[in-house]
């Protein structure tokens, strides 16, 4: 099964090798690989130029301006050739070599499954060894996504047929479009998916929707319009108990960290 992984980046070049090289080391090898870069300024054009043979064919990159990341992640929805397709953001990477064969794997058991999502971890910008916060999505289920709750979308793995009949990221959405997404995949049109047990991906702390109050601000209002456009009610009550779930995170992090 073909597998298109896409990366978005801009101004990248700080993180953009680990993306490329954990890409690379996969064990799953039919991998249809997009890079879509919005003009960066920096030097990350000539890294991914650098890497582009590595992919020996499987690798395609386009660098243009764009509207945002999910602007971003459209463009690379609309060239993906693989029969499934993940993101993999251009500060993060995977956390073993096994992943997309262990996501192959859940696809080819069950040919009516429409997407597999797992768990990922988040670690210090400054030092990728040490973790901040574990985001498990054991126990996500469709009803909790009217509380704000939604499987850890760096680790969501679905089939390209479900993103061209249902749509891709609704780019209105400043921080939560991915949200929006899942809810209007998972929620509304009842999408056949499975857990992995697996950590699929290493997150570097500081992305747009983990940098401060604002931004969770910005998560909420986001959030109650997903909602309210996809016919769901909900209101800032419900979506604030979801902050109670992710400080017990923090703390089992922690507990994991003084074994």
């Amino acid at each position: 099964m073909k597998i298109t992984i896409i990366t978005a980046t801009y101004n990248s070049a700080a993180t953009v090798r680990d993306t490329m090289e954990s890409v690379l080391r996969q064990t799953h090898r039919d991998v249809d690989y997009i890079v879509v870069d919005g003009a960066s300024t920096d030097s990350t054009i000539d890294i991914v130029r650098q890497y582009e043979p590595k992919f020996e064919g499987c690798m395609r990159w386009i660098s243009e301006p764009d509207k945002g990341i999910y602007d971003a992640m459209n463009k690379g929805l609309a060239m993906a050739q693989g029969d499934v397709v993940g993101l993999l953001n251009s500060d993060d990477f995977y956390s073993s070599d096994d992943i997309l064969a262990a996501v192959n794997a859940a696809f080819e058991e069950d040919m009516e499954l429409d997407a597999v999502y797992g768990d990922v971890h988040y670690v210090k910008a400054e030092n990728v060894e040490v973790p901040a916060r574990y985001y498990s999505s054991r126990m996500f289920r469709r009803s909790w996504m009217r509380f704000g709750f939604m499987p850890a979308h760096p680790s969501f793995y679905c089939k390209r047929e479900c993103y061209e009949k249902y749509g891709g990221f609704d780019t209105s959405f400043r921080v939560a479009a991915d949200f929006e997404n899942l809810l209007r995949l998972i929620f509304v049109n009842r999408i056949r998916t499975r857990y992995i047990n697996r950590d699929f991906v290493t997150m570097r702390t500081g992305g747009a929707s983990s940098s401060g109050l604002k931004s969770h601000k910005q998560i909420m209002r986001d959030h109650l319009r997903g909602l309210k456009k996809n016919g769901i009610r909900s209101n800032i009550l419900f979506l604030s108990s979801r902050y109670i779930y992710k400080i017990g995170e923090v703390l089992w992090s922690k507990l994991r960290r003084s074994r």
